[in-house]
């Protein structure tokens, strides 16, 4: 069950990094006055397809390990006067480049977005909790226990591993106890 999970959740990741991509290239093409003929997310048979107003098809196929925006070119093909203007080798050097590197842009916008999420939410630091006691050390001899939390030193309140610090760097040179308030998981 844990590798389906894991392919699960992987296809799922491609997918979204997939889309973001091309759509950095449909949004900008579309903004450039070029004509999408088809956006599909993915490869093989066709899932899901709709139409919007412009006359873009619209694609979800079965294989989510890539993805395209096909733009009118006259490089594949005859194209009428009339969608002359709307063809993506029609445009200028910048308007093409600027299509062709939008694809790039979105994932990196998408990976600040997502590191923004990620690093402005959940824990800040690692809680203060004893994972091992190493054997004839002061913390054995103290009657430390794995599982054991520090929750204040010298009444100064500790939630992470790195403020235990701080607050220990202050007896640093001096002897005798260090008073530490501390809860076991048995107890």
């Amino acid at each position: 069950m844990d590798l389906l999970q894991t392919i699960f959740f992987t296809l799922i990741a491609l997918g979204v990094l997939v889309s973001f991509h091309e759509f950095g290239h449909f949004w900008v093409a579309r903004r450039c006055g070029v004509k999408v003929q088809r956006f599909s997310i993915g490869f093989g048979t066709p899932l899901l397809r709709w139409h919007d107003s412009h006359n873009t098809e619209f694609v979800i196929a079965a294989l989510p390990l890539g993805g395209y925006v096909k733009m009118l070119d006259e490089r594949e093909g005859d194209v009428s006067a009339e969608d002359l203007p709307h063809a993506f080798t029609q445009k200028t050097v910048w308007q093409r480049l600027a299509i062709v590197a939008a694809g790039p842009v979105a994932n990196f916008l998408l990976a600040v977005v997502a590191f923004w999420i990620v690093f402005s939410s959940g824990e800040r630091g690692i809680a203060p909790v004893a994972g091992s006691v190493l054997s004839g050390s002061l913390a054995e001899q103290s009657g430390f226990e794995v599982g054991a939390e520090i929750i204040s030193v010298n009444g100064h309140r500790t939630d992470t591993w790195a403020a235990v610090s701080r607050q220990l760097f202050g007896y640093i040179g001096t002897t005798g106890d260090i008073p530490l308030t501390v809860t076991y998981p048995n107890s």
